[in-house]
């Protein structure tokens, strides 16, 4: 006899006729209502007809991919594909878009799973789509109302997928099921919709704008509990502070808040968030809130948590904040884009040389194998945003890093300096001090718009903002 796994309901519900028989029955309506933002639907029709113009004749499918499994039958929370979510407006799991060419563009169909009516075992078997589980979802009539796009049971998927069409592009790498159907015939896809997903239109920038004024009043919780965190609870009570308002303003942080504190200001990626936080000390708070249409902010802002800066702190504190007005002169339309880049990092040359912390000149340091003073600022300057905090990654270098700036990019400028508590390269007073400014931009015509400027940056602003919310 085979001994197997144990059930968390070993009572087998689904032999039970008397239980089958009597959960049928006796259902009124549910809420099926697809909640959308106003011009979502027409941004994400407008996003497919970019992409049908880019590859002409070709059916192309994107899938919004399924929950990691965190373990047994516990998942973790569900975020779209951003490509997905760009082509779409739709942010259900497990969908799949096909779009099927025809003289002049495509046609967009889009694959769900329609929900298990209370006669089908999976209503309340299903502890992933059953609806006594999770709750009533949209139908797709729903959904197709909502978007504007034909729907289909996503069982017809293979249909979509095969006929004397050329081979599907498909975006390869989030749903194992559409990878099978479409073998290797992925073409450059990817490559394609990050190249087409670098510039924003208005639709997007607004909500790019929603995540920066959600993200703000964050911040201002976070500055409102610093008496709170140094008492009891630390890092991690800010952090739960911050993550507590993405929730509520969208659908949460847009990354692993980063919470650092006293001598973990200097450390990049402080996720850990399980330190205190001293009193004399900067906390580095770099965070944002991605909204319900999956926008994210990313913004970071590095302030005393006493409400004064110390002379050392204030020392490091200007430096960078001159790199980083050097940066967002820097960006316009047409410019380098690695122009924001060499413009802060020869700040921060020359600062770090004129301190005695350079074993070379500043231009030997910034000549491409000299890069002396990277030892106090390891990461880069910034990147695009938008979909993802780093947007656009599948970008060719030609389209990004060697690229220009356009109208209608937003990216962030983040300049920092990072002096660990165990660099001998410092003297005693500067060590365990980091600082990073980050702000949101968006290239404008004449410029650049700082859609985070609310949050100030210059030294005196923003110690009277840290002790204004304090009261």
């Amino acid at each position: 006899m085979i001994d197997r796994p144990a059930r968390r309901d070993p009572s087998k519900l689904v032999q039970a006729r008397g239980f089958r028989d009597f959960v049928r029955g006796d259902w009124g309506p549910a809420d099926r209502r697809v909640t959308t933002v106003p011009g979502a639907a027409e941004a994400a029709a407008a996003h497919r007809a970019r992409l049908s113009a880019a590859f002409p004749g070709a059916r192309i499918a994107v899938a919004s991919g399924h929950a990691p499994v965190r373990a047994n039958d516990s998942d973790y929370t569900f975020r779209a594909d951003s490509d997905f979510a760009w082509l779409t407006g739709c942010y259900a799991e497990g969908a799949v878009l096909v779009m099927v060419p025809h003289e002049g563009g495509h046609d967009a169909v889009l694959h769900l799973r329609e929900p298990a009516g209370p006669g089908e075992a999976d209503f309340f078997a299903s502890s992933r789509d059953g609806e006594l589980w999770i709750g009533a979802v949209p139908r797709l009539a729903d959904w197709a109302e909502a978007l504007g796009i034909a729907c289909r049971p996503l069982e017809e998927l293979p249909r979509s997928l095969r006929g004397q069409l050329p081979g599907v592009l498909a975006a390869k790498g989030v749903d194992p099921f559409l990878d099978a159907q479409v073998g290797e015939h992925s073409g450059h896809l990817r490559t394609v919709l990050s190249e087409l997903r670098r510039t924003k239109d208005d639709w997007e920038i607004t909500q790019l704008r929603n995540a920066v004024d959600a993200t703000i009043l964050g911040f201002e919780d976070v500055a409102r509990e610093l008496p709170t965190a140094v008492r009891r609870g630390g890092e991690r009570w800010l952090q739960g502070t911050f993550d507590r308002r993405a929730r509520t303003e969208g659908n949460g942080p847009g990354y692993t808040s980063i919470v650092a504190a006293g001598p973990h200001a200097p450390i990049l990626h402080w996720t850990r968030c399980d330190g205190p936080v001293p009193e004399d000390g900067l906390l580095l708070l770099d965070a944002g809130v991605e909204v319900n249409t999956l926008y994210t902010a990313d913004v970071t802002r590095t302030f005393p948590v006493s409400g004064e800066f110390s002379g050392p702190q204030r020392q490091v504190y200007d430096l960078v904040h001159e790199a980083h007005l050097a940066a967002i002169a820097e960006v316009r339309p047409g410019n380098d884009y690695s122009a924001f880049h060499t413009a802060a990092m020869r700040v921060l040359a020359e600062g770090l040389h004129d301190w005695g912390l350079l074993p070379a000149s500043v231009d030997k340091s910034l000549e491409a194998d000299g890069q002396h003073h990277r030892r106090y600022i390891c990461c880069g300057i910034g990147h695009l945003l938008g979909l993802d905090v780093h947007d656009c990654a599948n970008a060719r270098e030609s389209a990004y890093n060697e690229g220009k700036l356009e109208v209608g990019m937003a990216l962030t400028v983040e300049p920092g300096l990072y002096f660990h508590p165990n660099d001998l390269t410092v003297p005693p007073e500067l060590r365990g001090i980091g600082v990073r400014i980050e702000d949101d931009l968006v290239v404008t015509p004449g410029g650049a718009e700082v859609l985070s400027a609310a949050l100030p940056t210059t030294p005196d602003a923003l110690t009277e903002w840290t002790r204004s919310h304090q009261g």
